[in-house]
């Protein structure tokens, strides 16, 4: 009898024994972007300190490729001791699975959503010498081209492509997908007139726009951003559905112990709480996260139902 309680006692303390041991080794936090990119900044503002609170080096590595699923294929794979984490964000989490019939990971079933890091609104762009300056401007002159706007995206299947063909529907215009492989080609091709409109981050824009060769015209963001008050929203521009932002957060392989996921989400939220942390994130127009591991999944969760309608209507298929 005492031997059968003893061994119910050490399942039962288990788990919390697992988690209280946890981290007993660095963490490393793999990025599916290159270095300096905005996912690149949020890991490396959160781990200076987060490895003051686990007391271990934490390391960040850069895996770009695939638009962000070779770095999540990696977290997929690896052990499932909370050791290793990802910054995953819209592209290989929500909408990658509605436009590829096959991946290397099931995000879905591969993953476990840890906390939301950081958002951010996409802005909408063109030439600094191009006619419009309003959004209604932009819609109009769009009508007259009968179709010959060309608009760019950073890839197939981005958030900057997604939100163009919300737009496109939601304002009745007509116009051609231009991808590019990244931001910095892509905004240049709208400074050079090579085509003539984008949404994306504002901070992949930030060079053209101090350079005087670009213009924002609006941001996909409900509300007005805190840096650019006098940007007035898509929604607030007379289309309320074009609400889009590029969001990332923090993603374990599936099987983590729960214990362990409860302990990363309350420190990064800790961590996203101080002051410094939300100074260095507010600079880059990121805009801290925090949510419990289920409110994320239910946000993943109605993006990925909210552009299958999207991928539908405009038939974008990959593969």
């Amino acid at each position: 009898m005492k031997k059968f309680l003893a061994l119910a006692l050490m399942i039962v303390l288990a788990p919390a024994a697992q988690a209280q041991s946890w981290p007993n080794q660095p963490v490393h936090v793999v990025v599916p972007a290159s270095p300096g990119s905005s996912l690149d900044v949020v890991a490396r503002v959160l781990a200076q300190q987060l490895q003051v609170r686990w007391k271990q080096a934490i390391v960040v590595e850069s895996k770009p490729g695939a638009g962000g699923m070779l770095g999540m294929s990696v977290v997929a794979k690896a052990p499932a001791d909370g050791h290793t984490l990802g910054v995953g964000f819209n592209g290989p989490i929500a909408i990658a699975p509605l436009l590829y019939r096959k991946m290397a990971y099931d995000p879905a079933k591969d993953l476990v959503p840890v906390v939301l890091t950081t958002s951010q609104p996409n802005v909408l762009a063109v030439a600094a010498t191009h006619p419009a300056s309003t959004v209604a401007e932009l819609v109009a002159w769009a009508k007259e081209q009968d179709g010959k706007l060309l608009y760019a995206s950073v890839g197939n299947g981005s958030s900057s492509h997604l939100t163009m063909e919300l737009f496109k529907r939601a304002a009745g215009f007509a116009g051609t997908h231009v991808p590019y492989r990244g931001s910095p080609e892509a905004a240049l091709s709208v400074a050079t007139g090579e085509t003539h409109a984008i949404f994306t981050v504002e901070p992949a824009l930030l060079p053209l726009l101090q350079a005087g060769k670009l213009k924002l015209l609006a941001a996909t963001s409900k509300e007005r951003m805190a840096h650019l008050k006098d940007l007035p929203t898509v929604a607030e521009s007379g289309y309320p559905e074009v609400v889009s932002l590029a969001w990332n957060g923090l993603f374990a392989p599936a099987g983590t112990p729960t214990a362990v996921i409860d302990e990363i989400n309350a420190d990064v939220i800790a961590a996203l709480n101080e002051h410094s942390v939300r100074e260095a994130l507010l600079k880059q127009g990121l805009v801290p996260g925090g949510q419990s591991p289920a409110e994320f999944k239910t946000l993943i969760e109605q993006e990925t139902g909210r552009w299958a309608r999207i991928i539908r209507q405009a038939e974008i298929k990959l593969d």
